[in-house]
Parts: C-alpha cells; structure tokens; sequence
C-alpha cells in the first residue's frame, strides 16, 4: 500500500475513534451497556443459537470491533474467555465498567480491526463480529487479520452493511427507497444526518459483495451460511428503518469457518486453490 493510502486509512481510524468517543458521550442507541436480563440469559440464548452448536464454554473468543458492554458481558457470562477489541477507548471504558460491575473476566484491548498485531497467531476459537466493517477502507484487511489469529477450524460470525442499503437514500420516494450512490467507488459514502441506517459523524465506506464474501474466501475461510436479518415490518410508516427494510435489508449475517490460508486467487486448501460453492 502506498505512503498517501496509509495516510488515508491512519486519518479515518482516528477519525472514527474520535466519533466513536463523541456517541458514547451522548449515549448513542448502540453505547448501552447490556441488560442484566439479556446478561442472565445469554447461556440459554447461545445454546438456542445454531451457528454456536459446540458452545462457547471454555472457548477462546474474539469480540471484534465490538467494544460497547454488550457483546463481551453476554459470551463471558456464558463461559467463553473473552477478549474485546475496540479502536474508542471509551467503547471499551463500558466493557471493563460492566466486567467490574458483573464480576466477569474480559480481556480489554484497544486496537483497529484491520490491525491486529497486538493479538497472536491461532489465538481464538471463534470470532464474533457485529456490524462495524463499514467503517474501514478495506474490508479484506480484516478478514486477513481474522484468519491470522483465528486457529485452524475456528468459526467467524460477521455481520455488514449491506451494499445497497448504503446506496439506498433513507426518504422514500413514489417509487420505493431508491439508490442514490453509485455501487463501484472509491473514497467514503457522503457525511448523512438523521439516519437511522448509519452514525451520524463517523466515517463510512461501502463494500461490495465481491471484497465482502469474495474477500473472505480469499481469506482462507469457507462460508457455511449467510441470513439476511429481517427488520421489515409491512405495518410500518415511511421513512423509518422498519419501513425502509421492506425495500432493502440492511444487514447481511454469515458463518465462515477457517479451512485454509489467504492466498491472491483463493482459498489454499490441501495443495489446492478453490473458493466455496455451494453443493
């Protein structure tokens, strides 16, 4: 990568560490720490879930770009050894405020998802991700840095923004949500206020379904599932989320397990180059 595209993606990292800090500051929907309910549940809740068929007791996972109190307090307090990371040091402040408050042991570090140098090789059992690859440059920089500290046959759960949900503008037409970015890009998505499908003040960037599942393949990881979570709802007024995802799903969920090594042209698998496809 050239010297001016380091400086690019340095600027937005702390970029969005500062927004980051800024929405914990005035208690952002996705800055609340999570409920004792939610908490108290969480075994039987991992137990329904059948992406985590194994469990995640005595596992190694990851928390990625998940800072917040929410994903660390839920897999510790189902069993899992648990490590979060975050780029906002505030983000993270919450994790260690609802460790303490819990009595939970989760290990705090502060770091970008697409630089994970401070974790070792095949640390990790599983690896969770919720919806936060949007806001770095290159999506595969961090699959590569998955499978780095993800052992053989670890899983990765991910979740993104979908493409078109980025290009979708967030009124409604006559005509629907229609697109209003264009698909092939480059540099960030236009500064948005009053979303309810983006952060406002951050910096965000839209991946396309090659760099998003293309990109993980490449990474040395098989997929084994993909969901679309549904946030439609038919009864919904325009220019709401609910409403909005009847015409475009926001979010896009997949399972991918670590079965190779990251190579230019695909996954490396027994001596052999391939992608997934399905059977």
């Amino acid at each position: 990568m050239s010297h001016d595209a380091e400086d690019f993606v340095a600027a937005a990292r702390l970029h969005n560490r500062r927004a980051w800090d800024a929405l914990v500051a005035r208690q952002q929907r996705f800055t609340t720490p999570a409920k004792d309910q939610d908490v108290a549940d969480s075994p039987e809740t991992v137990a329904r879930d059948s992406w985590l068929e194994s469990g995640v007791t005595g596992r190694r996972v990851l928390c990625l770009a998940a800072g917040g109190g929410r994903q660390s307090a839920f897999y510790a307090a189902a069993g899992a050894i648990v490590t979060v990371v975050d780029i906002s040091p505030e983000m993270l402040a919450l994790d260690r405020q609802v460790a303490a408050e819990r009595g939970l042991n989760i290990r705090v570090v502060e770091a970008s998802m697409d630089d994970l140098s401070a974790l070792g090789p095949a640390e990790f059992d599983i690896v969770i991700q919720p919806v936060s690859t949007c806001y770095v440059p290159d999506v595969t920089r961090v699959y590569r840095e998955v499978s780095r500290v993800i052992g053989q046959g670890g899983l990765y759960i991910s979740q993104h923004k979908q493409p078109a949900s980025m290009q979708a503008d967030v009124r409604r037409s006559p005509r629907g949500y229609e697109l209003r970015e264009p698909y092939y890009r480059s540099g960030p998505l236009p500064p948005v206020v009053g979303s309810p499908h983006r952060e406002e003040g951050t910096i965000e960037f839209l991946h396309r379904w090659e760099e998003l599942v293309g990109g993980l393949c490449r990474a040395g990881f098989i997929i084994e599932d993909l969901l679309e979570p549904v946030h439609a709802d038919p009864q919904a007024v325009p220019d709401t989320f609910a409403d909005r995802s009847r015409y475009v799903a926001p979010y896009v969920r997949i399972k991918a397990r670590r079965v190779g090594t990251a190579t230019d042209g695909g996954t490396q698998i027994d001596g052999a180059r391939r992608l997934w496809m399905p059977e």
